[in-house]
């Protein structure tokens, strides 16, 4: 997604929108452009790649949204559904359009998030999530600010959640099933929280930046059920009494079994199973840091309930051997793929494990996993290295279709990024090059066409359904 500036308009239109509490938000002006019967706006032509045609499906702009925010935008697992968020009357609202024609099928009553916090950046805005869980699919609106405060009460810093039915209800002015407001333990700044259903169920996590914040709570959407994990490095067993060791831990993701800690060097879930249990093949036993020894091993990423994990090599002739990548069930820890790859990013002491620099993509049945560089093909258990060797460049992995084609963008000048198309099915992974300027998908299969989200002429965020061919 090609990311502009937001403009003082838009930074404007936010703050109003994000005024809860305070009855002022948008008059309805920065809501995106519809007909009269609620259909989306006709497809602009888009430079696709050549599996899906770019100039067909349909398209729905959000203005609003400022140019470094993550756009507020989900596919809906089951539902052949995309939810976007935006501002209305009081607040914002969730739409609902069917995948294949970009009919409205629902829309939901005007929700208020929390009361902006003061120091918040324009960037900071409401989040939209599509979660499945106990064979439900549901829309969960989050956002981050403060309840309570007034001039007696300083208030208490919250994330609030709205979860919607995303089958059942309503096809106007449907309300959430429940709201939550989840206390946030340690301030979490403009954007040192996030809400995900990475490993199953949906962890609100906050007081650190990056992709996974230190601090975890979990929130059961059928029943509401609130679980605050507490402080992250007294989770698991092996850190009783290892500070040091310990001193990074963060709770990366919810599982079945419980939260899944990672501790920069070693992780696992309480009371269920500890790194030292899953080493792949190739990866050593213990790892020198600092002035002693620590576990080895550290989480990458997580997503549709595995995570990504590396690895130490172990020495071979007083050398360390290659870094290990594998990939893990987040429920039990068992080892589903591995293999040797030169790509590494190690914590250090400067960067803890919070960031990454790729995020875990899969491809919509789950059986292709990868993160930049590092690929897999979960069903043939074996792995893809797309890092570069002084010749061949590096390519990162952004989307991956069920049939193992992928897209990624290859390593060079990071303002025209060169898109090549891949199969994750081949052992090198069979690299064409599309070109600088292609789009890359979203989602890769949504009812038949891929969701793309990107920047028009104008750099308001355009949401883009296009066909398959």
């Amino acid at each position: 997604m090609r990311a502009g500036k937001a403009t003082a308009a838009l930074a404007a239109a936010l703050t109003a929108a994000l005024l809860a509490g305070c009855g002022n938000a948008p008059d309805g002006s920065d809501r995106p452009e519809t007909s009269a019967s609620g259909d989306a706006k006709p497809p602009v032509k888009l430079s696709v790649p050549p599996a899906y045609d770019g100039t067909k499906g349909w398209d729905e702009s959000l203005p609003w949204v400022p140019g470094n925010a993550e756009p507020p935008v989900a596919v809906l697992p089951g539902a052949a559904a995309v939810a976007l968020l935006t501002p209305d009357t009081g607040g914002f609202a969730v739409r609902a359009r069917a995948a294949d024609s970009g009919k409205v099928l629902w829309t939901s009553a005007v929700w208020s998030p929390p009361r902006r916090l003061e120091y918040a950046d324009d960037d900071d805005i409401p989040r939209v999530l599509g979660v499945e869980q106990d064979g439900r699919t549901f829309v969960v609106v989050s956002a981050h600010g403060t309840v309570g405060k007034d001039d007696l009460h300083d208030g208490t810093e919250v994330v609030r959640l709205a979860v919607f039915d995303a089958v059942g209800g309503q096809a106007t002015g449907r309300k959430p099933l429940r709201e939550i407001d989840v206390p946030v333990t340690v301030k979490a700044d403009d954007d040192g929280w996030r809400v995900s259903a990475d490993g199953g169920r949906v962890l609100v996590a906050h007081g650190d930046h990056g992709l996974y914040p230190r601090w975890g709570t979990t929130v059961d959407l059928v029943s509401g059920k609130v679980t605050d994990y507490g402080p992250p490095a007294g989770l698991l067993k092996q850190c009783e009494g290892k500070t040091l060791k310990c001193g990074w831990s963060r709770v990366v993701a919810a599982g079945p079994k419980g939260p899944l800690v990672g501790l920069g060097h070693g992780f696992g879930v309480p009371d269920a199973w500890f790194s030292d249990a899953v080493l792949p093949p190739g990866a050593a036993r213990a790892h020198s840091f600092g002035f002693s020894d620590s576990w080895n091993g550290d989480v990458y990423g997580v997503a549709r309930g595995r995570f990504l994990a590396q690895w130490h090599g172990a020495e071979k002739n007083g050398t360390e051997g290659p870094t290990v990548w594998s990939v893990h069930d987040v429920g039990s820890g068992a080892l589903l793929a591995r293999m040797e790859c030169a790509y590494e990013e190690f914590p250090t002491v400067t960067s803890p494990g919070d960031s990454r620099d790729h995020p875990v993509v899969t491809s919509p049945s789950g059986r292709f996993l990868a993160a930049g560089p590092v690929a897999f093909d979960l069903e043939r258990k074996r792995g893809v290295c797309l890092q570069g060797d002084g010749n061949r460049k590096t390519i990162a992995v952004g989307a991956i279709a069920d049939d193992g084609v992928a897209y990624g963008t290859v390593d060079g000048d990071a303002s025209h990024p060169v898109v090549a198309r891949l199969d994750l099915r081949t052992a090198t992974g069979d690299a064409k090059v599309l070109g600088s300027g292609v789009e890359i998908p979203r989602h890769t299969a949504v009812a038949g066409s891929g969701l793309f989200v990107t920047r028009d002429g104008n750099e308001n965020v355009l949401v883009a359904v296009r066909p398959a061919r």
